[in-house]
């Protein structure tokens, strides 16, 4: 895959700061669902998971540490030179499935064999939601699939957008941009 160049702005939906990829760029990448890319934001070197923003095109969130690394709070442009990766990283498992893992050997032996991306998407599908009841059914549901192994969430589409704070209804909610 090629180098993928462009600038965007920082967004703001709620109290997240996002960078939204422009559809020109994310039209590039090799998938319309989670993608993983390496390079430079305003020159700082990164590895990114994108998400899919439920509209063909990508956004991430840019945390505390990555603002105070790139400057991105400043609210003007922010370059970006990007090329799709595929050595993705293990996600951070959330203590509550850890817990279920821990207490289920099968599902486990599993889980330890199947991709980090795998793994990305068992997570995704995990917290789609804001409803702690659903989320307990879903990690139930999901160590019942490992035991009987399957690597992969059924019927999940990767090209929606999963984050319940940012979205509704699969689509990434209207950010506004961030002012100076």
């Amino acid at each position: 895959m090629s180098t993928i160049r462009f600038e965007t702005t920082p967004l703001k939906i709620g109290g997240w700061t996002i960078l939204r990829l422009p559809e020109r760029a994310s039209a590039k990448l090799p998938s319309r669902g989670m993608a993983l890319v390496e390079g430079t934001i305003n020159g700082f070197r990164s590895r990114i998971v994108l998400e899919p923003d439920g509209m063909g095109s990508h956004w991430f969130r840019v945390d505390a540490a990555l603002r105070e690394a790139t400057g991105i709070d400043a609210g003007g442009a922010v370059t970006l030179t990007v090329e799709p990766s595929k050595e993705w990283p293990e996600p951070d498992v959330p203590a509550d499935l850890n817990k279920a893992l821990a207490s289920d050997p099968q599902a486990n032996a599993l889980w330890v064999k199947i991709t980090a991306m795998a793994h990305w998407d068992w997570l995704r599908w995990i917290r789609a939601t804001n409803n702690q009841e659903t989320r307990s059914r879903r990690i139930e549901v999901a160590m019942s699939k490992l035991r009987s192994g399957e690597r992969r969430p059924c019927c999940f589409n990767r090209n929606l957008c999963t984050e319940p704070a940012v979205s509704k209804n699969g689509m990434l909610i209207e950010p506004t941009q961030t002012r100076k």
